[in-house]
Formats: C-alpha cells, sequence, structure tokens
C-alpha cells in the first residue's frame, strides 16, 4: 500500500480537492467538543497552503441522509480551522452549487476554502457519477486524508477519484501514518503480539477476532462482550448486556482461539446502571440475578497487564468496561496504563478506545492513536479500501 502522498505533488497555482475527516463531535448550540481530526488534517492542509496550493476541503458531518440539516453544518469546522490556521478560511454553503461554484473560483494561491457537508447531497451515498464528475471538475489534484472513511465507497472516497484518474491523487499524511501504522502492524508485527478486544457487540468484532486469532499470541476479551463468551460457556450473566443469539458464535471462537483467546476471570458488577450502585466483584459466569457485569475485575486486569508487560506489539480497540463512570473505569485505566508501561509499539483504535486513552491522560505514551474506528476495525479484519488502493502508486 505504498502510495503517492500530498509530499509527491507540486500544488503551486493548482486546486487540490482534499477528503477531510471532519466529523467532529459539537453539543447543542454547535461548539466542537473535540477537534482532534481537525487538528490531526493540518499537516496537509498546511503543506498544501505554504507551498502556493489552492484547497477545497470536502467532508461528512453525522448522517443527514442525503438533505440539509442545520445542525449537520461544517460552518462550525471551517472557523475552528481558521482558528487553528491563523489565516482566513471560506466556507461553501453548498457542495456542488452556485455558492461553492463562486467561492472555489475566487481562490488564490494559499486559500483555502470548506464545502458544506457532502452528505447533504443524496448522490454522496449512492456513488452518483454525476455528482462525483461535478466536485471532480474542479480540481487538478485529489487528496485522500480522511482516514475515519476509507473502508467507505461513498462518491467522495471511490468516485471523484475514478473520475479524476487523469489527475494525481495522493494521500495525506494522515491516512499514510494510519495505513503504515494498522497495515505492517497486521502484516509484520513484532511478537510477542497481543490484541485487546473491547466494546459492547461480539457481533462488531467478529472478523477482527477471528483474523487476529491467526496472527497473534493472545488476544485478550473484555467489555460487554465478554458476557456473551461467557454465557457460551454457560456461565450467569445476570442483567449483563449480551448477544444471546450470538452465543454459537462465541462457542466457534472459543474453539478456534484456543489458549490465544482470554476471557476475564472476574467481573465489577453493580444492581444497576449508575456509579452510586451497590457493587460487587464476583467471578465470571457467577453474575448475581438483578445484577450486571460493568467491568473487568482486577483479577483480570492483573493478568491481562502480566501479559501485555512482555508484548512488542499491541492493537487496542474497545474499552473494558463503562469507562464514562467511575468506578467502572478502573479496568480500562489499568490496560491503558500497562500498555503505556509496556516496550510494545501500540496502536489504539478510533472511537471509544480513542476517547478512554485520551481522557484517562495516557494518549502521549502510547505509539498512535487512529482517528478512524470503524476504519481501523476494518483494517484489522484484513479487508482492503477501494478508497485508497485506486490511488497513484510510489
Amino acid at each position: 500500500m505504498a502510495k503517492k502522498t500530498i509530499a509527491d505533488i507540486d500544488p503551486r497555482n493548482k486546486v487540490v480537492l482534499m477528503r477531510v475527516d471532519f466529523n467532529v463531535p459539537q453539543d447543542d448550540s454547535g461548539k466542537i467538543t473535540d477537534d482532534r481530526r481537525i487538528e490531526m488534517a493540518l499537516p496537509s492542509i498546511e503543506s498544501v497552503l505554504n507551498r502556493g496550493g489552492r484547497l477545497v476541503l470536502l467532508s461528512h458531518l453525522g448522517r443527514p441522509k442525503g438533505k440539509p440539516q442545520p445542525e449537520y453544518t461544517l460552518a462550525p469546522t471551517a472557523v475552528r480551522l481558521a482558528e487553528l490556521l491563523g489565516k482566513p478560511v471560506a466556507f461553501a454553503t453548498d457542495t456542488i452549487g452556485p455558492d461553492a461554484e463562486q467561492k472555489i473560483s475566487q481562490l488564490r494561491a494559499g486559500d483555502v476554502v470548506v464545502l458544506e457537508n457532502v452528505r447533504f447531497n443524496a448522490g454522496e451515498s449512492t456513488g452518483d457519477l454525476e455528482y462525483a464528475g461535478k466536485l471532480a471538475g474542479w480540481a487538478d489534484i485529489f487528496c485522500n486524508d480522511a482516514f475515519g472513511t476509507c473502508h467507505r465507497t461513498d462518491a467522495s472516497m471511490v468516485a471523484v477519484p475514478e473520475a479524476m484518474k487523469d489527475k494525481p491523487r495522493v494521500v495525506g499524511f494522515l491516512v499514510a501514518k494510519e495505513i503504515q501504522y494498522l497495515n505492517d502492524t497486521i502484516t509484520s508485527p513484532k511478537h510477542p503480539f497481543v490484541a485487546i478486544l473491547g466494546g459492547a457487540k461480539v457481533s462488531d468484532k467478529i472478523n477482527v477476532i477471528s483474523n487476529l486469532l491467526g496472527i497473534c499470541d493472545h488476544v485478550l476479551i473484555g467489555g460487554a462482550m465478554a458476557y456473551t463468551f461467557s454465557l457460551a460457556q454457560g456461565g450467569k450473566v445476570g442483567n449483563s448486556l449480551v448477544e444471546r443469539d450470538k452465543v454459537d458464535l462465541a462457542k466457534e471462537l472459543i474453539g478456534k482461539g484456543g489458549s490465544k483467546l482470554v476471557l476475564p476471570v472476574d467481573t465489577h458488577c453493580g444492581d444497576r446502571f449508575s456509579s452510586d450502585c451497590k457493587k460487587q466483584v464476583v467471578p465470571l459466569g457467577q453474575i448475581p440475578d438483578g445484577w450486571e457485569g460493568l467491568d473487568i475485575g482486577p483479577q483480570t486486569a492483573s493478568k491481562f497487564s502480566e501479559i501485555l508487560q512482555s508484548a512488542k506489539t499491541v492493537v487496542w480497540n474497545g474499552p473494558m468496561g463503562v469507562f464514562e463512570l467511575p468506578p467502572f473505569d478502573e479496568g480500562t485505566r489499568a490496560i491503558a496504563r500497562a500498555i503505556a508501561e509496556s516496550d510494545s509499539v501500540s496502536i489504539i483504535g478510533g472511537g471509544d478506545s480513542a476517547a478512554a486513552i485520551e481522557q484517562l491522560g495516557f494518549a502521549d505514551k502510547v505509539t498512535h492513536v487512529s482517528t478512524g474506528g470503524g476504519a481501523s476495525l476494518a483494517m484489522l479484519e484484513g479487508q482492503k479500501f477501494q478508497a485508497v488502493e485506486l490511488l497513484d502508486d510510489l
């Protein structure tokens, strides 16, 4: 997957169409509450602007389902980008309409415009060729720096670069970095290679677990999906979140994994979903009726941490418990600390794992925190990304 990057292209006096991932959380007033994805795109953005390129940024935000919805406007991201760059950033109120056309035509060397949410256009999700052709027609160079959507085939990810097949098509620095870490980790990891998988649903991680069992030395299971595995072993799960229709699948994975698949030995549970609930630690499979598992227990945290001490490569996707709800953040904190203290190349999957490692203060002590939850999972499954494969090779 060695692809040309934006550094390999001279953007001077050319229009660069760059797909970024500005799908950032906002509060009810439209204020951005976490701008990490915008900050991660800055190196690619500044590379174009500092070399005299004219930059057009495309992104989605939320799931507006093909029509404009004010709560999903990208206008606040343009404001935040201007603050981060320390220079004006134009904003177009449409994607392929008259305002976008006017704003792009007014660009000068070193200027940048953010177009409105691509998902306000029905053609984005369907891969509409006419829609993609209009976007492609505005630019001289295409750059994909939106790792969070690299596993998707939306128009701005696939149809647009396909329509620009006679023009340079490159990756941005963020996508190049994500591919380097995640792809290299899967294809040539240093051993012992340990994967930690948490979160709520076995169904979300079936292919990941199956793929990693073939290349890892240990796959550690935490989060609510551990209770589905427990149920598959005949354990009592009380009111814990389980996928009863995935019990047979969990049995298959236990059989396939053997000693590689490491399940919790105890669980921290409560009599209701609240910080001030009654609490107790019980062996996995012995959760009383009326109680629910909300975190791995201390023996499990110790066991997992011991395995991580000798790891040379670690991939973590999914928290160990309800890390937003103290004291059920203790298991996730223990794992984050063990990874930070290990002598390993450590890759943290996006989504809740990235949020947890940031919230717990260990983000600067791991090798790489991914910006794409779904995309990082897809890569760990061994999927190929059409949005990347069609770009220019080195």
